[in-house]
């Protein structure tokens, strides 16, 4: 429960409408509170971090001044909604954030009805929005409709596809552009750039502040007098600035930029735009960490909770881990593609705004002029990837599995169909965790394996992760491959790791063994080996077999399996649907053999969110479930 004594105000407020029994000038004290509430939870707790604590003016502000639920906020990406969460009733739930049965770290429909619209990827609100807005207008709802977008969101592609269709609809929409310059690492691009210099014009804001409450003012008498302000407005906003505003252009009329952190102005400001129709966006200036001293100061680190730590001191509580324990995947693949780099000039690095969560820090302090940041845009980085192979560069194309699906026309239409030498590192694959269902890489070997031209691999341990690198950019292997790899750590502590070819298509046999034969993919294979070990122990004698690829699969060695075992167990960290174990039963099929296959992978459902090991144990592909179904099997 919460402590009546810290939180004199919050512990009252369950529900928006008891926020607004609040005073007006009370405001900043529930932000302060609400601050330290998720600062406190955060720290017993970790998730995402930086981001909700750089929006809580926002969030108090927007529903102090809106009627929600009925009108509608849409949160852009979701990982600034835990204010929201708690202010929505979830207060008390707080505490089992992320957990396996607790509450979603994302906005979630099926959780509350304050929630409209699920997002866990950017860059959606907009064009949600609009959607959202053009409903209730054709049913006859009166109803405001707000976008709150930030975190870097407003760089993808689908952003500016809903600023073009809402700007020619003429709904009445409030984008709200949280401007922290910051996603997980720091933003990039032209946009950034214009955005600060809209932020930093002396000129401009001082004549802003003049101009703009009156103009407001002046809207709400007629149509007449809107137009003539409007005019008002666009003109001191293209002289001032060098060039016209971007948003205005567009038909979005822009307010802005003012100080996100400032509560009571915010309201004031909300409860104005409310009476101006049409699509607008206010540009708010907040800082992401705001208010925790670690996280203002190293914003990527604190982009969520690096572990459970100390508020006051801000450093980490939890010290299990050591320096000799093993590296995660994500570091081996930035130590790696630093070696191949500097070996071939022609190596380059594509990642769309995900430098530290894929390991590529050291590639872009090394090699700057060959490491690309193209911002949240995975169909442009594909696309740019397509552009640099057909010169002659070799690009690794480094995307997190879930976001690759945004991308999966370009992977079609620009790669694989002009068989261009593009190698994808797709990092978490597979459950990635707490993230949950939004996240979870459940999809990339079904949706990947059906392309032609394509060669997929799923490296087991480091060794291979860095072997099937190295192999697949050299100058002979020219076509486009996949590599997968997943969230979490590899199975040995660090140590130097020489680079071995690894023939394209050649599985590896593991282990002989009579009657019952496991294949695996990827990581997997290593339960799959620990299980045929201690099963040996109980004299059950299981050949392993590690295919590496998914595509060419090794036929020589499954016609080997096939005719020498009854019994064929296939595990996978994939759907079940169209992947790994697919493709064996479409081997066994069109080869006319009679083995029975029993696949063991994620079913045909979303699933939720929890630790690793507890999602693989629900998922049933874990080592007591399959232990059990080998032993009642033989």
């Amino acid at each position: 429960m919460i402590d009546d004594k810290k939180y004199q105000l919050l512990k009252d407020i369950n529900s928006p409408d008891d926020l607004k029994k609040i005073d007006l000038s009370e405001l900043p004290t529930v932000c302060e509170e609400l601050r330290n509430f998720i600062i406190e939870s955060a720290s017993k707790n970790p998730g995402h971090f930086g981001a909700s604590l750089g929006v809580v003016e926002l969030t108090v502000a927007l529903h102090y001044a809106y009627n929600t639920p009925v009108d509608q906020l849409v949160w852009d990406v979701g990982h600034q909604a835990y204010g929201h969460k708690i202010l929505t009733g979830r207060r008390d739930l707080f505490h089992t954030n992320r957990a396996y049965g607790g509450i979603s770290g994302f906005p979630s429909p099926k959780e509350s009805e304050y929630d409209n619209f699920g997002v866990g990827h950017a860059s959606t609100s907009i064009s949600a929005a609009l959607g959202i807005a053009k409903a209730a207008n054709l049913q006859g709802e009166k109803i405001n409709t707000v976008a709150i977008i930030g975190d870097g969101s407003l760089t993808g592609g689908i952003a500016f596809e809903g600023l073009n269709n809402l700007g020619a609809s003429g709904e009445n929409v409030l984008i709200v552009l949280n401007d922290n310059k910051i996603a997980i690492d720091e933003n990039r691009g032209a946009l950034k750039e214009y955005l600060t210099d809209i932020a930093t014009s002396k000129t401009y804001n001082k004549v802003k502040d003049d101009v703009w409450y009156f103009l407001g003012r002046l809207n709400r008498l007629g149509s007449n007098v809107q137009s003539f302000s409007q005019k008002i407005d666009n003109a001191i906003k293209s002289i001032v600035l060098k060039n016209s505003n971007l948003f205005e252009s567009l038909n979005i009329r822009y307010f802005g930029p003012v100080d996100g952190h400032d509560v009571v102005l915010l309201v004031k400001l909300f409860e104005d735009i409310k009476n101006i129709p049409g699509p607008k966006l206010l540009h708010i200036i907040t800082k992401k960490g705001k208010g925790f001293k670690a996280a203002e100061e190293n914003q990527t680190l604190w982009h969520a909770a690096p572990g459970k730590f100390d508020i006051t001191t801000g450093k980490l509580t939890d010290t299990s881990h050591c320096e000799n324990e093993p590296q995660k995947f994500q570091d081996i693949f930035g130590d790696a593609i630093i070696e191949l780099a500097k070996a071939n000039p022609k190596i380059c690095a594509i990642t769309p705004a995900m430098i530290s969560g894929s390991s590529l820090c050291k590639m872009f302090e090394e090699f700057p002029e060959r490491s690309f940041d193209v911002g949240i845009s995975e169909q442009h980085a594909v696309t740019f990837a397509a552009g640099l192979a057909i010169k002659g560069m070799l690009p690794f194309c480094n995307i997190y599995s879930s976001f690759m699906q945004r991308a999966y026309d370009q992977v079609i239409h620009d790669v694989a169909l002009q068989n261009l030498k593009v190698i994808f590192c797709l990092d978490r694959a597979g459950l990635v965790g707490q993230d949950g269902p939004t996240h979870h890489g459940s999809f990339d070997l079904s949706y990947m394996r059906c392309v032609p031209n394509l060669v997929i691999a799923a490296p087991r341990d480091e060794f291979q992760l860095r072997n099937l690198m190295f192999t697949l950019q050299l100058e002979k292997h020219n076509f486009p491959s996949v590599i997968r790899y997943p969230r979490g750590k590899s199975t040995q502590a660090k140590s130097k790791i020489e680079f071995k070819e690894i023939e394209i298509g050649k599985g590896e046999k593991i282990k002989d063994g009579k009657d019952i034969a496991i294949l695996s993919i990827g990581t997997p294979g290593n339960t799959a080996i620990k299980l045929a070990n201690d099963l040996e122990e109980e004299n059950l004698n299981i050949a392993v077999f590690d295919m590496i690829f998914v595509k060419p699969l090794d036929n020589k060695l499954l016609t080997e399996i096939f005719n020498n075992y009854k019994h064929i167990i296939t595990i996978e960290d994939n759907s079940i649907i169209g992947g790994f174990g697919s493709a064996i039963s479409e081997f066994m099929v069109d080869n006319k053999f009679n083995s029975k296959i029993y696949r063991f992978g994620i079913p045909d459902r979303f699933i939720s969110h929890g630790s690793q090991q507890q999602l693989i144990e629900e998922c049933e592909f874990d080592y007591n479930t399959l232990k059990l179904f080998i032993k009642n099997l033989n």
